[in-house]
């Protein structure tokens, strides 16, 4: 799974009466876009070093 700045990622949930959470990728730690990647957090603003699961899609800003 690869990432760029900028791009919005979502992490499904497993639970009904649970929503997604959603982030913006500020920075690619990885090599060619690979994870970990910094993301800012939809909701508290809250800034954390993140390496996706199975459970995660990215949707790609539009350049």
């Amino acid at each position: 799974m690869k990432a760029t700045v900028g791009d919005r990622i979502v992490v499904a949930s497993s639970h009904t009466d649970v929503p997604a959470r959603e982030g913006e990728v500020l920075e690619v730690h990885g090599q060619d876009g690979a994870p970990p990647w910094m993301v800012r957090w939809r909701g508290d603003g809250h800034e954390s070093l993140f390496s996706p699961g199975p459970d995660v899609f990215v949707e790609h800003k539009n350049i």
